[in-house]
């Protein structure tokens, strides 16, 4: 399949990097591409759709973005990617609107504490602490939290799982996951690192973005951390797994994808044709990006409306 057109005219949008900054320490590195992120959300992302509810919330001290369309909805708690060193509520705002918007379920997105101010286990502390928090307090917000999915992209696709797996073994397994390119393997091992390498996510930039989230390389090997180290799969919640086909990603989404299969767990893998990583959050630019998030939405309304 080709390359979508719309792929180059994404990447054209955002700010890139000067010399300077390159020559720059990496903390430099990191505020340049933290602002740069959310200075081109409105371009990349278009305009917000409106919601009855949307509203800032305390997670037990994590701050999250509420959004609903009706009262005793399900909830799918989102966590945004950024590799695990930027983004934020409100570069995936647009992206969480639809989904309450088309799925008639409740997001609750999730802004929790970054690399390298905050190394792992911070991040996934934080979104266990909001799964906690919203199971004892969502029937005050007006949700139903009896009917509980996660997801996420990239970053946030590794924490949603990683989670996921963690709630099963807590005996709170989660009704649905959604994971949009999710960062698997911290070894970034798979060929398509060497095929699609060349359009705005390569292994030099996520091998950067695994070392600053764990430091360690110990962990690296901790089921907490690589979703394919855990010896057991069977019992994780029933899968939407996407991936793009310019993805440095795309192969170990796949490989997670077949291995939640063979544990026994009802998987649909979609691999969208023609884009790259990052597409999924970008409605005001692909095609894909809107096809996506309403499929997430039809999803959820299946899984969660029962």
């Amino acid at each position: 399949m080709a390359l979508h057109p719309q792929v180059e005219a994404s990447l054209a949008i955002r700010r890139r990097p000067p010399a300077e900054v390159l020559a720059a320490d990496p903390s430099q590195r990191l505020r340049f591409a933290r602002q740069a992120m959310e200075e081109s959300n409105e371009a990349e992302c278009g305009p917000a759709i409106p919601l009855p509810v949307v509203v800032d919330v305390d997670a037990d001290g994590v701050p999250c973005r509420l959004y609903a369309a009706r009262t005793g909805a399900p909830v799918l708690v989102y966590v945004h990617g950024g590799g695990w060193c930027y983004g934020s509520v409100e570069t995936v705002d647009r992206l969480c609107r639809r989904i309450a918007d088309r799925s008639g379920c409740a997001v609750l997105s999730v802004d929790y504490r970054l690399a390298p101010e905050h190394v792992y286990p911070a991040a996934l502390e934080d979104v266990e602490t909001v799964l906690r928090w919203i199971r004892k307090e969502g029937a005050g917000l007006g949700v139903d939290p009896t009917r509980l999915a996660i997801g996420g992209d990239s970053a946030g696709g590794q924490l949603a799982t990683v989670a996921a797996r963690r709630q099963r073994d807590a005996l709170t397994p989660l009704d649905y996951q959604v994971l949009i390119y999710p960062a698997i393997d911290p070894m970034t091992a798979s060929e398509s690192y060497d095929e699609v390498g060349a359009y705005g996510l390569d292994r030099a930039s996520m091998k950067l973005a695994w070392e600053t989230f764990v430091p360690s390389p110990a962990d690296r090997f901790s089921p907490d951390v690589a979703p394919l180290a855990a010896e057991d799969l069977t019992g994780m919640p029933p899968t939407l797994l996407i991936t793009a086909e310019y993805d440095v990603l795309r192969d170990e989404g796949a490989d997670y994808a077949d291995a939640l299969l063979a544990a026994g767990v009802p998987v649909v893998h979609v691999r969208y044709a023609g884009v790259n990583h990052g597409f999924a959050r970008k409605l005001a630019l692909f095609d894909a990006a809107r096809a996506a998030a309403d499929q997430i939405a039809v999803s959820l309304r299946a899984a969660l409306t029962f």
